[in-house]
Formats: structure tokens, sequence, C-alpha cells
């Protein structure tokens, strides 16, 4: 494989044209140095970004590697470890963000694909067959964790842990709503439960209304075209966690908050505010947001499922399935996260 001091070739699937089609791809990954980890992909979880990405560059993140070589200056990896890569590989280090242990807000942060690194090096993302990473943005999986488990949490869970850590929502008893029950809708309800609150599931439409309530445990399934049952509920939720992907309007579910609750954006940093009634917004009902989450809060969601034995709702493919597992993610047709075998498939 080389010196850990040069660079080595590895090979992924990318989208080389606007089609969005992954085919297969080699490519040099970046110089190495000191700090850097060295880590053979095994596993890499797919999510609604990377729709978005496949049509410019490689994507994907959520990556589960085994540690191969580390740098002279790493310390807290040993080779032969499982760890994980999620969507951030670089930041400067020294703004107010980094120095407060919330580097995912540097304005000079590093996506882990279609974005380049300080040595001109592009990020290529995790559907390779190996990458190499600064030891700050690598996470140690728990023992006894499976990788395939361990990948969703790198986005899907740390991105509904983050906002309930910020806000101070963690404690038991909260009244709580996931609005969306898709890969991180369903990974909201699973950790809300586990702190101890009353979920209520928020959808569109009727038909996830039994996977809620039987299968993830929810304690409540509202349908938000149904106005009676939104009046029952109105004032009722110390927050709502928006996991829908896609643009629609936010007025509806502001009633459904208590004085001073939460409606945080997760996954819709898109949707337009226009939408909003300018008389609901002065209200003490809160619209706020986070995005994905720290380092550091990234290893407490590891550790925290860990101990919980929660588990995410996944469907293993190989990487010659990639096309289609994204035509039937923009359908929505998977309970609740694709996670790609990479160390099992042929990449080339």
């Amino acid at each position: 494989m080389g010196s850990l001091e040069g660079e080595r070739t590895t090979t992924g699937w990318a989208a080389t044209d606007p089609s969005g089609v992954l085919s297969p791809y080699t490519y040099c990954l970046r110089n190495t140095g000191p700090e850097d980890v060295f880590i053979k992909v095994i596993c890499c979880g797919i999510c609604h970004s990377d729709i978005h990405q496949i049509k410019n560059d490689l994507g994907m993140h959520e990556v589960i590697g085994e540690v191969v070589e580390v740098g002279s200056s790493v310390g807290k990896f040993s080779v032969g470890e499982t760890v994980g890569v999620g969507c951030i590989v670089g930041c400067c280090r020294s703004c107010r963000p980094c120095k407060s242990d919330v580097e995912q807000y540097c304005n000079k942060k590093i996506w882990s694909y279609n974005d380049v690194y300080t040595d001109g090096k592009p990020t290529q993302g995790g559907f390779a067959g190996s990458m190499v990473v600064d030891q700050k943005f690598v996470v140690k999986i728990p023992e006894g964790m499976s990788p395939e488990q361990a990948a969703p949490l790198l986005c899907a869970g740390v991105t509904v842990y983050s906002p309930l850590n910020h806000f101070s929502l963690k404690e038991s008893g909260l009244r709580g709503g996931i609005l969306g029950l898709g890969g991180v809708g369903h990974m909201g309800v699973k950790i809300a439960k586990a702190m101890g609150h009353h979920v209520t599931v928020i959808s569109s439409s009727d038909k996830k209304r039994v996977e809620a309530l039987e299968h993830l445990g929810a304690d409540d399934y509202l349908v938000s075209s149904d106005t009676t049952r939104m009046q029952e509920l109105s004032d009722s939720l110390d927050y709502i966690i928006d996991t829908v992907p896609v643009f629609h309007p936010l007025d509806p579910y502001l009633s459904l908050l208590k004085l001073d609750g939460k409606l945080i954006l997760t996954g819709v940093i898109n949707t337009p505010l226009q939408f909003l009634s300018p008389v609901v917004m002065l209200g003490r009902k809160v619209i706020t947001g986070t995005f994905i989450g720290s380092m550091k809060e990234t290893e407490e969601v590891l550790d925290f499922c860990k101990e919980k034995n929660l588990s995410s709702m996944i469907e293993m493919v190989s990487m010659d399935y990639i096309n289609t597992a994204f035509e039937r993610l923009e359908k929505n047709d998977v309970r609740y996260r694709f996670v790609v075998d990479v160390a099992g498939s042929k990449l080339n």
C-alpha cells in the first residue's frame, strides 16, 4: 500500500457526468502525514443529501472502516480498530466554533466529499476502498457495535442527538414531536424514547402509523392534515424536530408547541422562511436549528446508542446495487437507511 508519507490510489464509485449514474473510478488519495489515519473502508451509509451530491462528484459519508496505519503523531487510534468518519474532515481550528468544540459551524470546514483539502487535493467520500482522514475527525466505534449499525449514527443519529443535547432537551418526561419518518426521523423516535420522552410522530399521511407505533415505539401518531387532531394537540409539545428534507411550510406545526417550545430544523435548512406568518413568529415559540453534530456529540451518540442498545433499521446493499438504491431513496422506498457493504463488494 506504499509509504505513509506518500500517495496511494484507491477505487471507488463516482458520478462522473451530470446523469448521476455511479460507476467505478480510480483516484489518488491525498498525501498523508503525522496526524492522519489511513482507513480501509468496511461500509458506508447513504442519506438524502447524497442524492444532490452525485450530480457533481463522489458523495457519501457515514463511513466505517478499519485502521490500517497511523501517523507518528496519532495517539487516539491503533491499527486494527474499527472507526467512523462523518460529514466533516477538516476545519480551521482557530475560530470561535472550533474553539468551542462545535467545528461543524466553522466557516472553513471541509466536507468529507465534494470539497478540497488545504493541500489542494479533493475530498472523495466513502464509496471507495480506503481513505485518509485527520485523526480529529475520526471516531472510535464502541466495542460490540456492528459496523453496519454504527454507520447511520454518524449522520442520522447525531443529527437528532445534537439539538436535544444543545437545547437541554435530554431530561426524562418531555413531550416531543418528530416530523417526518425517514432515516433521520426514525432515529429521532428511538433516541427520544430512550431519553424517556413521550414521542409523537407527525406525518403528512397515515401510511406509517403502524410502523411508528408498533415497530419504533412512538406514543402517538399525528397526520398533519387532520385539523381536528391538530387542534386537540395544540400547545402540547416541548419541541418538534423537523427532519423533512424538502421544502414545506412550517406554520401549521407551531401551534403544537407549548409556550417557549422549539421547532428545530435539521434536514430542512432550505425550507423557505417566507412560508412563515409574521404574526406566528412574534409569539414565544422558537424556530431554530442545528447542523449535523460536533465530533464530541458524535462520540456521545455512539456511546448512548451502545448503552441503550439502540439500532437503526437498515437495508444492506452491495456496490453494484448503488444506482438502484439511489432511485429507491428518491422514492422513499427504504426502511430506513441503505448501508453499502463496501468491503464485500467488487469495486472495479
